[in-house]
């Protein structure tokens, strides 16, 4: 494969990532983390950047990928939880969230009083879907459009926005706020569940796989190590837009109080650039959003046509389409305040699957091992996102917070460890007496 595929792979990834809470979650932590901000955003890209990645490796090392590793578990639960996945980076919450922003950003600044917003909502996202579904239909052209023209139009255009600011903004940081005071890396972790990606890698790991594996790569070896060079490039590009977002937000600190992350770059692109700033920046964000919906409706397609057997993969992309149509209008307030008890319950499984994927190799009897692990994460991880949506579980809500790493909103992690723990102690003890009866078999003859 050659060096120019490897880059519009990873130029691909890039862009498939880039969506509505890469651009709207970075400002927000830079306005809050003030003087903390780079242990801040080193938390932000270690959930933001590096769990992705990891994910993407994991299944590129995996026979069978995803499948393969959620089975380790169990086939029920393969099925519930990656149908769950699916659906949220899909048509019920990511794909919504990011049509929404893509309004919001590159319409509504410039309807007048007079115009319904409703109508123009509706008419926008009739016309972004219509566009979704017919590149969505052409899977293997996903590169040539995203990778070789969109993205470095996309590169291009948050270079100018970024450069401009940085120039303009020559201003002390601000104290932290409250939230930032003390363990800014840890806040800034758990903001980087908001991303969403490393959920979408489960999903987008297929799509780059079969991208390299059209170049003629299926050894398995060869197909790890272009996954990896493909990741790096897409992870350095994240990285450095994540770091110039927050520094935006940092130094917009001092200028006012904003709602949201979107507010935050609008008010910092018309009064650096004026009119062409909120341009410049509605463009971005409708490019960045556009991308991402097209390689979530790809990846769902390619999953659900593969789950349901007289399902056809143009018939899940046009279902996918329509949900998301639909659910789009209801409003972006609407489709955030479902996300975050739904990302607190889903991130810790992931982070503890993929993290038993690398050490595979050493446990007797997997399945009891991870079975073991992602029971003990699972009842903490839904622990922690109902309270997150504000449910008041009582003695149970008292017993999460005295766990180890409550007070930064890891306390699934001592359950994870102790789960994985029984599970190796559970097969090495099962191992033992089925070599014993082996023997006491053998001794009998």
């Amino acid at each position: 494969m050659k060096r120019q595929d490897t880059l519009f792979i990873g130029f691909m990834l890039f862009s498939m990532f880039f969506g509505a809470g890469n651009l709207i979650f970075p400002p927000v932590l830079g306005i809050g983390a003030g003087t903390n901000f780079w242990p801040a955003i080193a938390g932000f890209i270690a959930t933001g950047v590096g769990l992705p990645l990891i994910v993407l490796i994991a299944i590129s090392i995996v026979e069978g990928g995803v499948q393969t590793i959620g089975n380790r578990v169990h086939p029920l639960f393969n099925t519930i939880f990656m149908v769950s996945i699916y659906l949220s980076i899909g048509p019920f919450l990511a794909i919504p969230r990011n049509a929404n922003v893509a309004y919001e950003m590159g319409v509504a600044p410039f309807l007048s009083d007079r115009i319904n917003p409703v109508l123009v909502l509706f008419v926008f996202t009739l016309l972004f879907f219509s566009l979704v579904y017919v590149v969505s239909l052409n899977p293997t052209k996903m590169e040539k459009y995203m990778g070789r023209w969109i993205t470095p139009v996309l590169l291009v255009t948050m270079i100018v926005l970024c450069v401009t600011s940085f120039v303009k903004l020559d201003v002390p940081l601000e104290n932290p706020s409250a939230q930032y005071e003390s363990a800014a890396f840890f806040t800034g972790f758990l903001e980087g569940y908001n991303t969403m990606d490393a959920l979408a890698a489960l999903a987008f790991g297929i799509v780059i796989l079969s991208a390299i594996q059209k170049r003629g790569i299926n050894d398995r070896k060869t197909l790890r190590n272009y996954t990896v060079k493909s990741s790096l490039i897409a992870g350095i590009l994240l990285s450095l837009v994540y770091i110039s977002l927050g520094l935006i937000g940092a130094k917009m600190a001092g200028s006012g109080s904003y709602e949201n992350g979107a507010a935050i770059l609008s008010a910092t692109a018309s009064s650096m650039l004026g009119q062409f700033g909120t341009i410049l920046l509605g463009f971005i964000f409708m490019l960045a959003c556009f991308t991402t919906v097209v390689g979530l409706t790809t990846a769902c397609g390619h999953y659900f046509s593969n789950l349901i057997p007289k399902s056809s993969y143009k018939g899940i992309v046009l279902a996918v389409t329509l949900t998301g149509f639909t659910l789009s209008n209801l409003g972006l307030a609407q489709i955030l305040k479902v996300s975050v008890p739904f990302l607190v319950t889903a991130y810790p499984l992931t982070i503890v699957l993929i993290t038993l994927t690398f050490f595979n190799r050493y446990f007797r009897n997997p399945k009891k091992v991870y079975g073991s692990a992602i029971l003990f994460t699972g009842i903490f991880a839904i622990i922690g996102g109902l309270t997150a949506a504000g449910v008041n579980l009582g003695p149970v809500q008292t017993l999460k917070e005295m766990l180890p790493l409550a007070s930064v909103g890891l306390e699934w992690v001592v359950p994870a460890i102790a789960g994985t723990l029984i599970g190796i102690f559970l097969s090495n003890v099962g191992n033992e007496k089925n070599t014993n009866k082996k023997l006491e078999t053998t001794h009998s003859y």
